[in-house]
């Protein structure tokens, strides 16, 4: 009998699975992984703001903190986050704050992103870090595991 190997998960397959998760727990379905060089998952995470009531616990920033408690500092400069959403002007902050080496971001977000729309943080020449950046990566199974949720909210 020929051994079977388990699949490897892409990082972008476990933040979608984590928005998947976040989703069933009834919030907006977005997913977050850090990654270090050799792609070993540090951390993972999916939103939580309705559950903690609180704005603050969107995806990129719980799984930020998680990865920053798991090596025990405070810059994660090797690292890579994956996010199936583009993030907002407050994770843009963080990840510039933790000096993320690389952002990968699934869905492009007009009304509340800040990478590619709005305020563009990277731009800026007052954003000390700049990460390299890759927008549209898995685009379209977030797109539609958003529109799903919203269409089934306004139901």
């Amino acid at each position: 009998m020929i051994p079977t190997q388990t699949p490897v998960q892409t990082p972008m397959q476990i933040a979608l699975a984590e928005a998947q998760a976040a989703a069933a727990r009834g919030e907006v379905p977005v997913g977050a992984v850090i990654t270090d060089a050799t792609g070993n998952v540090i951390a993972k995470a999916g939103n939580r703001v309705e559950a903690a009531n609180n704005p603050a616990q969107h995806a990129e920033m719980l799984v930020l903190t998680a990865a920053s408690a798991a090596l025990g500092t405070r810059y994660l400069a090797e690292h890579t986050l994956t996010v199936t959403l583009e993030p907002c002007a407050m994770c843009a902050g963080a990840i510039a704050a933790y000096r993320i080496k690389k952002l990968v971001f699934a869905a492009y977000d007009a009304k509340s992103g800040a990478i590619d729309h709005g305020p563009r943080i990277f731009t800026h020449t007052t954003t000390h870090h700049k990460p390299e950046i890759i927008g549209g990566m898995g685009e379209q199974a977030a797109a539609e595991m958003l529109q799903a949720f919203f269409a089934a909210r306004r139901g």
